[in-house]
């Protein structure tokens, strides 16, 4: 596997994105969509702003 998609799936690892280190291997395996869209609301909902109103 090349170097730069093997630091992705560290980077992710890290992060919290992915939680098993076994996916490590799998790198190149297609993704579902589900899986995809399930990731880009969760970065979506921890983007959105806190409101903390005094009104």
């Amino acid at each position: 596997m090349e170097a730069w998609k093997q630091h992705i799936g560290e980077r992710a690892l890290e992060k919290g994105i992915i939680n098993d280190p076994r996916w490590l291997e799998k790198l190149d395996e297609p993704m579902p969509v589900w899986a995809v869209l399930e990731l880009f609301l969760q970065l979506l909902e921890s983007m959105e702003p806190e409101y903390n109103s005094y009104d």
